[in-house]
């Protein structure tokens, strides 16, 4: 039995490019190419016998040029005596035209004569409205002297007029308003833009870096006061909620206990809110006081650092009372700890500002009342004589029984 012969692949040849050689039966790659009139093939070009057709050296015009220049070039025999194929590209602007009588009814203007409005409207023409070299061919030793806004404000008036006189259709001439005053104070001032010193760029980069820093420290203020605003609004909502449910019978309040709290607005506000197990089938009762995942790590463990000093256990027993209270617990907890953040940067805030007033005004001391433990409760002598200030009796906002105390929050 005879085994098929395997070609060897050729020393210095990629095994990638030998693969192409070899069809899927691994034979012997084919002596030269076959086509076999499938797949895709380069179109060959199909050379006949006819004769080339004949080429001439001829003479040819530009209808664009007006003296008449005769010039040579190779062409087609066929193509003798046809149009020059580039004179499509001969493109005009139309340039309005008017009459003596069309002049001294409706072009008459101030500071222009008839024979500068004639002077304008050739160069016009000559140029294609190219006004910056239409300036430089103004004949000045003749007229006066004129600037590029002068000559298109001119111009444009001339032929909008003449466009309304004649009755001439917008698609054929459009108005155009120029205003000659608005062009030149943008000049002037990307003149002056132009030609301003290092010293004058520089200041002003300063001033514009300075008012971003003032903008941002606006926005932080602005966002300081709102997070502050929502703060004291949920403490307002959480001492009306604890005195309606004082108010309430005692079964209206074991009903509202017997389901987990869900006032969308103190839970939106505190930024806490505790899993409602709502759903059907069965659910453990110790995933209420599952902490969410929205508080951050630092809340939590301040959290667990003050029911340490507490002496409340961080797992007590799931009944249906232990659980809502415990949750309105932490839930106070938060917001207290909120609240000292907020404290803590109004007085940095306030602080600031004396520095800055005392910056300001040399010779003027502005003392801020602070107790042994930084909070506002002692007296102070200023300029007018003796301010008395007592703040050491602090409100609880939260209204909570058995809150914690400032020893507990230092």
């Amino acid at each position: 039995m005879s085994t098929p012969k395997v070609s060897k692949r050729p020393e210095g040849m990629p095994r990638e490019v030998f693969a192409l050689l070899c069809n899927d039966s691994k034979g012997v790659p084919p002596v030269f190419p076959t086509d076999t009139g499938q797949g895709y093939k380069q179109m060959k070009a199909k050379l006949g016998m006819r004769k080339v057709r004949p080429w001439k050296w001829m003479p040819f015009t530009n209808p664009a040029r007006t003296d008449g220049a005769v010039f040579h070039h190779w062409r087609r025999v066929a193509d003798e005596g046809k149009e020059y194929p580039f004179a499509k590209f001969n493109k005009k602007v139309p340039v309005p035209t008017y009459t003596d009588d069309e002049y001294n009814q409706h072009l008459q203007a101030q500071g222009w004569t008839r024979e500068e409005t004639n002077h304008l409207i050739d160069l016009a023409k000559r140029f294609d409205l190219r006004f910056l070299v239409m300036r430089d061919r103004w004949d000045k030793e003749k007229f006066s002297e004129r600037s590029v806004e002068d000559l298109k404000e001119r111009y444009y008036s001339v032929r909008t007029i003449l466009g309304k006189v004649k009755g001439t259709s917008s698609a054929d001439v459009k108005p155009y308003g120029f205003d000659a005053d608005h062009e030149r104070r943008r000049k002037e001032q990307l003149k002056r833009l132009y030609e301003r010193t290092q010293k004058e760029i520089e200041e002003e980069q300063t001033l514009v870096t300075e008012y971003r820093r003032i903008e941002a420290r606006k926005k932080e203020r602005d966002k300081k006061t709102q997070d502050l605003q929502k703060l004291i609004t949920a403490a307002d909502n959480q001492s009306e909620s604890r005195r309606i449910e004082k108010k309430l019978p005692k079964k209206k309040l074991q009903q509202q206990l017997a389901r987990p709290r869900i006032d969308s607005v103190t839970v939106e506000s505190t930024g806490i809110k505790f899993p409602d197990m709502k759903g059907s089938g069965v659910s453990v009762r110790s995933q209420r006081m599952k902490m969410p995942t929205n508080v951050g790590q630092k809340k939590i463990k301040g959290v667990e650092q003050l029911l340490q000093e507490l002496g409340v256990e961080s797992n007590p027993m799931p009944t249906e009372e232990i659980c809502n209270h415990f949750n309105e617990l932490r839930s106070d907890m938060v917001l207290l700890h909120e609240l000292k953040t907020a404290y803590s940067t109004c007085e940095f805030e306030l602080q600031t500002l004396r520095h800055q007033y005392e910056a300001l005004c040399p010779g003027k001391v502005i003392d801020i009342p602070m107790t042994s433990e930084g909070q506002p409760g002692s007296s102070t002598e200023t300029d007018g004589g003796k301010l008395k200030t007592n703040l050491a009796e602090i409100i609880d906002v939260v209204g909570s029984p058995g809150t914690p105390t400032s020893s507990h929050l230092n």
